[in-house]
């Protein structure tokens, strides 16, 4: 992704197809860059402002033609509403990215008034190199290098009025590039991303990184393993499961902590539900139940190419989860890498038992604190919408530095309870933890608590993002630009 910057402030000096100039709510008189485009315009912006016609509401998008009184061929008015966070400006520049994608622009300029925050622009930047993307790919009209491919829709951005400097916009570029192969990775069909098929991908990713290592577990490495979780969802299936192991090692000499930050993301590339199926409506979109993983995956590259100084230990454990002859059976008690023993009273729950292997593996293969990203519960959805992600911790001061990581890069995160109250919601009556409580109550709650079991007592976040990772048909990339934040911020710990 192209992303670069010009000192420029006259947009009668910026050269693109669209010039993207973010409007505040309410729009009132112009003012800054919103002046001197009107002032270009012979007072046209005025004019739509006193007519009601822009607003400045978060997600307006309204398309002026300029007829030649400008390098570009059109200016988008763009809204960020009243006192916007990094999320509604990120929103912002998705919405303007496909304004522009639909108007035929390649090439777009971001210019935004003078003395906005740094990081308001970094984020609305981020938006409109992720915003145009889409998967095309399997199109029969899209072509590309003469034969059948994916129109990822990227466009130029270039950052005019100085607000951005060109290192900074250099992050932008590649950070954009990480979220679109996340999802990239979740919106591919399952038919054509399988457990085999992720580790290949995350291989392409580690391949040409020389501080970014891979090793790909197979079912003989998880029987030795003893990863009993794992092998009991992958069972039913044809499809072989993989532990996706991703390292990350700064050169020595850049290294700025002895912490190692472990990320594991849930990886089912399809979800059946197992024997506890899911309604038929809207099953087509558990190709997406691996969006936490392609998040991890997409994210260890992200890392690798902004150097972070500290050491990065990523696991995707990876497997269809689906219902034949050996299929797991609600009532099957199976044995997790720790020893621990559980009781599988309902087998759509399969998220936290592959999550539970890979956790301690993580742990075990050094990780000195872990975080996981998993599309695990509907209940989050329930309880907090798509907003927000659900964030569970069992360490505070971690926690609270994931969380503000969150509201930092746009990739929200809010806190929720983890009180001794919920353990029994946990307990089987003839295992050491059941998958599933018989009580329909605090479900994203009772699953983390679940996982917290096979985190061999590292400091450990869960981040539930089943309501952020995926919006309708598509996925967002939730999670990328949280785990790079989070490990930048792990590397300043001391």
């Amino acid at each position: 992704m192209n992303v670069t910057t010009s000192r420029a402030t006259d947009p009668t000096r910026i050269k693109a197809d669209a010039l993207v100039v973010p409007v505040p709510s309410p729009a009132g008189d112009p003012e800054g860059a919103l002046a001197a485009v009107d002032t270009a315009l012979g007072g046209l912006v005025s004019a739509v402002i006193a007519d009601g016609e822009v607003t400045g509401g978060a997600g307006q998008v309204r398309v002026l033609h300029t007829r030649g009184d400008l390098p570009a061929a059109r200016v988008l008015l763009t809204g960020v509403g009243d006192a916007p966070d990094r999320g509604a400006w990120a929103a912002a520049g998705r919405a303007a990215a496909r304004a522009a994608r639909d108007a035929g622009a390649r090439r777009v300029a971001l210019l935004p008034a003078p003395g906005t925050d740094r990081g308001d622009v970094r984020a609305m930047a981020e938006g409109l190199a992720t915003g145009a993307w889409r998967l095309d790919a399997f199109r029969s009209g899209k072509k590309e290098g003469g034969k059948r491919g994916r129109d990822r829709g990227e466009m130029e951005v270039v950052v005019a009025g100085g607000g951005l400097p060109p290192a900074a916009a250099q992050v932008v570029g590649a950070t954009a590039e990480a979220v679109n192969l996340a999802r990239e990775l979740a919106e591919t069909p399952s038919n054509h991303m399988t457990p085999t098929i992720l580790a290949k991908r995350a291989e392409q990713v580690a391949r040409g990184r020389r501080t970014l290592s891979i090793d790909v577990l197979g079912p003989r490495e998880l029987t030795t393993l003893k990863a009993g979780a794992l092998l009991a969802v992958a069972q039913g299936s044809s499809q072989q499961p993989r532990m996706i192991v991703m390292r990350y090692r700064p050169p020595k000499a850049a290294r700025t902590t002895r912490e190692v930050l472990g990320l594991v993301g849930k990886g089912v590339t399809f979800d059946t539900g197992g024997i506890s199926i899911k309604p038929a409506g809207g099953m087509e979109e558990m190709k997406m139940d691996m969006a936490g993983g392609a998040a991890v995956i997409a994210a260890m590259g992200l890392i690798a190419d902004l150097e972070v100084p500290a050491e990065v230990l990523a696991v995707v454990p990876a497997t269809e989860n689906m219902l034949n002859g050996a299929a797991m059976k609600p009532g099957d008690v199976f044995t997790a890498m720790n020893g621990k023993t559980i009781e599988v009273t309902n087998t759509d729950a399969e998220g936290r038992l592959i999550l539970a292997d890979a956790l301690t593996y993580c742990a075990r293969q050094g990780a000195t604190r872990i975080m996981d990203m998993a599309t695990l519960t509907g209940a989050i959805v329930v309880a907090i919408g798509e907003v927000y992600a659900g964030l569970f911790g069992s360490d505070a001061a971690f926690t609270e530095l994931v969380r503000e990581a969150g509201d930092e890069t746009g990739d929200l995160c809010w806190p929720m309870p983890m009180h001794p109250g919920y353990d029994p919601l946990v307990k089987s009556s003839v295992a050491d933890l059941s998958n599933s409580a018989k009580k329909r109550q605090a479900g994203a709650v009772y699953a983390a608590r679940f996982l917290r079991d096979f985190t061999e007592g590292r400091p450990w976040c869960h981040v539930d993002v089943a309501g952020t990772a995926m919006q309708g048909d598509h996925a967002t990339g939730f999670g990328v630009r949280l785990a790079a934040d989070v490990a930048s911020r792990v590397a300043r710990l001391k």
